[in-house]
């Protein structure tokens, strides 16, 4: 333990480079940061709304007494705005969402939220189907670099579809598809879009929770709510009429009722060879008005000017946003704080803002950047990363941080994915300095990888992590680790139970937080430029650039 502690308070060596008592990362003022915007006062911290208005004046003001300069939207009259305008699409359905299914001749009305979660649509201001037929198609995957097709052909227009959430490998853990690790292809971003692509009405992606990795809580929670997208020119490029989540048995029942059984048509979905069913006799209905609105929300940006080589970036990256004021729980709260997802990351952005403050002027500047919309698909950073503030080919890393430090000290930590990069080999290298390991993903099959802030920068080829917690606890080990993790998705993630414990453990928050400083440390005070590992997918991209960094 004391030698995790040393840290904050000794000389830091990183890679030659040395400064003498380093500031310390206060756990206190991290602390108090969360407990304001996890307050109910702060609403769940929705975009667009009064929650979003208080988060970021008072990131603002966070960044101003931390001795920052704004970096946001360039100004007419010269400098710079605290903030990056995102331009997004608001959807949200208005009175009851009707749903009917047609089983055989047996009509079911489903209910909102309990048997299915329909989002609301992005293709105009009513999404209304009617006894549309029901096609299974396995995974609902066509990638044509692992010859796999789980549609062979079939013309899915005017048609619903019935798609499985993760992977073909993830029952087995074998396959073309990474094993339990989650590729792209397993996310249900990727589903909804190829439904787009397919031309189908829609894809009902059918929940399980072990293949999810979380429960139908959260499903309900992040579904049944305001839906938010950047704006396109077209959203039918995106988007599907009707993209929704349908309970395990419900979906069972309609491949029943459809002459099959669901346990061997998703076996049989699992190989190359599988062809998609129609399901016989099973229709589809769904009627419901939706209220659209166009937007601005805002990502908060501060810097720190580099005094050598100002035109190359570090970036430290947490989402401020949660999920706003929703669903009542069973306890009748219906405010969905986000204070460990995630009020923490980005109280942790701030601290880290003070104490590289604090340090010697970094020669490469060092940008400190909370985002918005992360909870409706990352899409703050995908704005960021479509209409860059600052040149992507000259941005050395991005070091993004999603729910960190309450578990108390650990042995290791990790990262979001096991990122095929050389940026994630140098976070390695300073947890070794102060006798941390690093563990890979303990939950691959989860595809963190693609659900993080980080996720939107490494598509355009930016090397980027998102930093984890460890799970080998100081204080009972991998199982306590364990444990925590577990109850947390199970009863906290994406409910109104994540709020502000005063009886978290401190010393969590100051051992993580100097890994994360010393990282930025290094990468504003070297030459380093981190790259992509041979075979990664986006190396191409980020090699396109080379010539630009020396």
């Amino acid at each position: 333990m004391k030698k995790l502690l040393l840290a904050a308070t000794a000389v830091a060596l990183v890679s030659g480079l040395a400064w003498a008592a380093p500031p310390a990362i206060d756990a206190g003022r991290i602390l108090a940061d969360i407990k304001v915007l996890s307050s109910d006062a702060y609403e769940g911290r929705g975009p667009a709304t009064a929650g979003e208005t208080k988060t970021v004046a008072y990131l603002i003001r966070q960044m101003k007494a931390a001795g920052l300069q704004p970096a946001g939207d360039p100004l007419k009259g010269g400098g710079r705005a605290w903030t990056q305008d995102v331009p997004l699409v608001r959807s949200v359905a208005k009175g009851i969402v009707h749903v009917d299914v047609n089983l055989g001749g047996e009509t079911k009305t489903w209910t909102q939220g309990d048997q299915i979660a329909i989002r609301a649509t992005m293709i105009g201001d009513h999404l209304s189907v009617k006894d549309a037929p029901v096609v299974f198609a396995g995974y609902g995957v066509k990638a044509s670099e692992r010859d796999w097709d789980d549609f062979k052909g079939m013309d899915l227009k005017r048609k619903v579809v019935l798609v499985l959430v993760n992977d073909p490998d993830f029952e087995t853990g074998k396959g073309d598809f990474g094993g339990k690790a989650m590729t792209y292809y397993g996310r249900w971003t990727y589903k909804y879009e190829e439904a787009a692509r397919q031309g189908a009405i829609g894809f009902l992606v059918i929940h399980e929770t072990a293949p999810a990795s979380y429960g139908w809580a959260t499903v309900k929670n992040s579904n049944t709510n305001e839906i938010f997208d950047v704006i396109r020119k077209d959203q039918r490029t995106a988007h599907a009429p009707l993209e929704a989540w349908v309970q395990r048995d419900a979906a069972a029942a309609m491949v029943k009722a459809g002459g099959y059984d669901f346990d061997t048509l998703k076996k049989e979905a699992q190989t190359r060879a599988f062809k998609p069913v129609v399901l016989k006799g099973v229709t589809f209905s769904t009627d419901s008005a939706v209220e659209a609105k166009r937007v601005v929300s805002h990502n908060v940006v501060g810097a720190i000017p580099g005094v050598k080589y100002a035109n190359e970036r570090v970036i430290y990256t947490a989402h401020w946003d949660h999920l706003g004021v929703g669903l009542a729980d069973a306890k009748g709260d219906k405010i969905y704080n986000g204070a460990l997802d995630n009020a923490s990351g980005t109280s942790m952005l701030l601290e880290l803002a003070r104490v590289s403050k604090k340090a010697p002027p970094p020669q490469r500047t060092i940008v400190f950047m909370s985002v918005t919309a992360e909870e409706k698909g990352l899409l703050g950073s995908t704005y960021y990363a479509s209409a860059p503030l600052y040149p992507l080919a000259t941005t050395v890393g991005v070091l993004n941080m999603d729910g960190v430090g309450p578990n108390g000290l650990a042995h290791d930590f990790t990262t979001s994915g096991n990122a095929p990069l050389t940026l994630q080999d140098e976070l390695a290298k300073v947890g070794k300095a102060h006798g941390r390991y690093y563990s890979p993903d303990p939950r691959p099959e989860a595809g963190s990888f693609f659900r993080s802030d980080h996720f939107p920068f490494a598509k355009v080829g930016v090397p980027a992590i998102s930093f984890g917690g460890g799970q080998d606890l100081f204080e009972g080990g991998k199982a306590a680790g364990e444990a925590k993790s577990k109850a947390y998705t199970a009863e906290r993630y994406h409910q109104p139970a994540d709020e502000f414990d005063p009886t978290w453990d401190p010393k969590g928050f100051v051992a993580d937080g100097t890994l994360l400083f010393e990282l930025g440390q290094k990468l504003a005070n070297t030459r380093i430029w981190p790259e992509w590992k041979a075979g990664a997918e986006f190396k191409a991209t980020r090699d396109r650039t080379k010539a630009m960094r020396k």
